[in-house]
């Protein structure tokens, strides 16, 4: 988070500095001030790993969107026919998430996504509970559900 609001401070010194108080002029430092943390991150402990957030968060942003077109068509093409596929029910996820911005971050995506909701998570943060529509094969969600808890703590950590 720090490496981020520096990226955002220099974009804007950049932006003051040029005189020119545009869009693209801010995308413009936003850009070099990446690679300037990108070079200053093996000198200051607090930037470590910055460079590799940004095409970590683009890889998300892309699979997240592939798999929310994914359940919007399935749950649409559901309510549309007059017969219902699916078999709703309620499972336990264990957690790989400690932090609570972690936990926060990934049920807040999990509810995002058609046809799943977060309901709670165990007192010792261990578990979410999850109700899915579509529960036919309750490992195939598991595993879903983990490679997007993976892909959310790559980018977080």
């Amino acid at each position: 988070m720090i490496g981020f609001f520096w990226n955002i401070m220099l974009a804007l010194a950049w932006v003051a500095l040029s005189g020119s108080f545009t869009a693209l002029n801010f995308m413009a430092g936003f850009f070099f001030a990446y690679l300037a943390l990108m070079v200053l991150q093996r000198q200051v402990p607090a930037l470590k790993g910055y460079s590799r957030r940004l095409p970590r968060m683009a890889a998300f942003l892309v699979y997240f969107v592939k798999e929310l077109v994914k359940a919007n068509f399935r749950v649409a093409y559901d309510v549309a026919t007059p017969v219902w596929y699916m078999k709703p029910g309620v499972i336990g996820f264990e957690l790989a998430a400690r932090t609570d911005v972690e936990i926060t971050f990934l049920s807040s995506v999990i509810s995002l996504t058609p046809g799943t909701l977060s309901l709670d998570v165990s007192d010792d943060r261990k578990v979410l509970f999850i109700h899915a529509m579509f529960l036919q094969d309750e490992e195939q969600l598991r595993q879903d559900l983990r490679e997007l808890e993976t892909r959310i703590l790559k980018i977080l950590r």
